[in-house]
């Protein structure tokens, strides 16, 4: 069995979570099955792994046009394959196009869903509109629909109602245990100015409304006054979210000391370095199908204090390997908390709790690692996308 992997995303050009899937979910499928991966981005010399680029002659055009121009590279070079899978709208249209030209059934992995990210518009313009429309054409055409958990099924059946249930299988994304583990790195707190003797609550992720850190920052400024506040925080989705987060964290900075604001790239080992120290970590997210992220802190042992939205609850176990803050949102898509101080009340006091019983923090930690492990194995995930792939090509 052949089967070509689309993507935007692949190493070294990863910056989310449905890039760490796709790279993870490859190297355990290629133990048993060909694997061909097409990817966005310059030439990269792995194996069995192609490049494509934005086309010269769409240089200037829309951003969801270029995304277009590059599917249109991908289509024909999946000739051969048994299945096409792909990841993301960016490889959506890619993926249905094969479908249709190599009479080949297309598997869709849901990382996220266009209806639910309606800021969106703001950063693709008019480019929002056509990812929606190949979203939707893609997902309705599919063979079967990857959800990266129950919740994302839930979603995804409420926004693609046409959708036949059965078609809709939940795979969970996986953790890797042997890469993020606990780890030691003293030179690189005191490089940041983050002094281990202190409690602290850690964010990592991309600067977006999904991920909620405006939230976070003014729960922030109802911490105890111990407590350390790092942020590994970059890739903004529009300059105008970078703006308000840069105006919350002066703002943050003038109240309390030991706000550490990281917003470059870190390797693997640093970011484990700074999992590892933390009392704490948090996902505030308004929208998260699942949260790769979470799994990573709790493969390298930190406590996760989390939103009780999307997938999060079938990663964090409340109580057990941390704690899930209550949210009531909006259903217009957005996500947004309908009442924005209540939750930011909630998530400051739900943090403090864990923070103030470093005990209790650790016995959390200690839990998610061993929940990571058992639960989430990329070879287990492997063999059931193996096992789809087997179904809908009947081999």
């Amino acid at each position: 069995m052949r089967v070509d992997i689309v993507t935007k995303e692949y190493p070294p050009e990863i910056y989310g979570g449905a890039g760490v899937h796709v790279t993870e979910l490859v190297t355990a499928l290629r133990r048993s099955i060909e694997v061909q991966v097409r990817a966005f981005g310059a030439e990269r010399d792995a194996v069995d792994t192609t490049s494509y680029e934005v086309p010269a002659e769409l240089a200037t055009a829309n951003g969801a046009v270029q995304t277009l121009g590059v599917d249109l590279e991908i289509v024909g070079d999946v000739a051969g394959a048994d299945v096409v899978h792909s990841h993301t709208w960016y490889a959506n249209f890619a993926g249905h196009l094969a479908s249709l030209l190599h009479g080949i059934p297309h598997i869709v992995t849901a990382h996220s869903l266009e209806p639910l990210r309606p800021w969106k518009a703001e950063q693709l313009g008019g480019g929002y509109a056509v990812s929606s429309y190949i979203e939707k054409t893609a997902y309705e055409s599919a063979a079967a629909v990857v959800a990266v958990s129950e919740g994302m099924r839930r979603d995804i059946l409420r926004s693609y109602p046409a959708l036949d249930p059965d078609k809709v299988r939940v795979i969970y994304n996986g953790i890797d245990v042997e890469s993020w583990r606990p780890q030691e790195d003293a030179a690189l707190l005191e490089r940041y100015g983050i002094d281990p003797t202190r409690p602290s609550v850690v964010f990592v992720g991309r600067i977006t409304r999904q991920k909620g850190l405006p939230y976070f920052l003014r729960a922030a400024a109802l911490l105890p006054p111990e407590v350390q506040v790092v942020l590994c925080a970059g890739a903004p989705d529009t300059p105008q979210i970078m703006a308000d987060v840069e105006d919350l964290v002066r703002e943050l900075q003038t109240r309390r000391d030991g706000v550490v604001w990281i917003d470059e790239f870190l390797q693997r080992d640093q970011l484990c370095a700074l999992l590892t120290t933390a009392t704490t970590f948090v996902c505030p997210s308004v929208y998260e199908p699942l949260g790769i992220v979470n799994l990573e802190a709790m493969a390298c042992g930190a406590a996760v204090v989390g939103t009780a939205t999307g997938g999060i609850p079938e990663v964090v176990v409340d109580g057990v390997t941390g704690r899930l803050v209550p949210i009531e949102q909006a259903q217009d898509g957005t996500g947004t908390p309908l009442d924005p101080e209540k939750f930011v009340a909630d998530l400051a006091a739900v943090l403090t709790e864990v923070v103030s019983d470093p005990e209790r923090a650790r016995a959390y930690g200690e839990a998610g690692r061993v929940r990571a492990a058992e639960e989430f194995s990329w070879q287990a995930i492997a063999d059931a996308t193996e096992a789809l792939y087997r179904e809908v090509t009947g081999n």
